[in-house]
């Protein structure tokens, strides 16, 4: 995964050049637009990085841009940055999720502390995102008797119930456990625990 990107919006070239070269001159890689409208339509949501948001764009608002990429889902950090900016319209960033709100001129070491933060978030998130996925891969590797038989193991069932239960030998139990292990890559059956939990599979009873 790459470190992340520095999207900035803002319709005001200067700033735009200010910014993307605070940043660049910190090794940070900076895609710059001039609209929320350009940002939606080069925007990817494999891509870790962070918004620099201006709050005074042109048809579509910085929060209005902002809104929006809840909508689809888009996980990047937020980072307002406005010579407009009031503490109601703060208050309502930060209570939709943005990570900052700050106020221009602002100074760049500071901006830069915010941005490498926002940056280490969301490739905490990305990782995290690509370990789920990878989990939720290993559990549609097993076939419908193995799901069966993980689930029955999971909720504490012995292999002599579970063989009873599903009508097959103690011994077929015991190579499905191994394979269920295998094929998820989990060392012990705590850890195909956490790995289900993870993936939120719901697990029964053990009644």
């Amino acid at each position: 995964m790459n470190n992340g990107t520095v999207f900035i919006v803002d319709d005001d070239a200067a700033v735009r050049d200010s910014l993307s070269l605070l940043c660049e001159t910190a090794g940070l890689k900076v895609e710059c637009h001039d609209s929320a409208e350009s940002f939606l339509n080069a925007w990817r949501p494999d891509q870790p990085g962070c918004v620099v948001l201006d709050v005074r764009l042109g048809r579509m608002s910085g929060p209005e841009l902002h809104a929006e990429l809840n909508r689809r889902g888009c996980r990047l950090p937020i980072i307002f940055l406005t010579a407009h900016g009031d503490i109601p319209m703060t208050v309502r960033a930060m209570k939709e999720g943005a990570a900052d709100f700050l106020t221009k001129p602002v100074n760049g070491s500071a901006l830069l502390d915010r941005v490498q933060s926002a940056l280490r978030h969301s490739r905490e998130l990305f990782c995290r995102q690509e370990t789920l996925a990878d989990q939720q891969q290993r559990l549609t590797q097993l076939t419908p008797r193995e799901r069966e038989v993980m689930l029955l193991a999971l909720a504490g069932h012995s292999n002599k119930i579970i063989a009873k239960r599903l009508g097959i030998s103690h011994r077929t139990v015991e190579i499905h456990r191994s394979r269920i292990l295998q094929k998820t890559g989990a060392a012990n059956m705590l850890e195909l625990a956490q790995l289900a939990a993870d993936c939120g599979l719901h697990i029964p009873s053990g009644t």
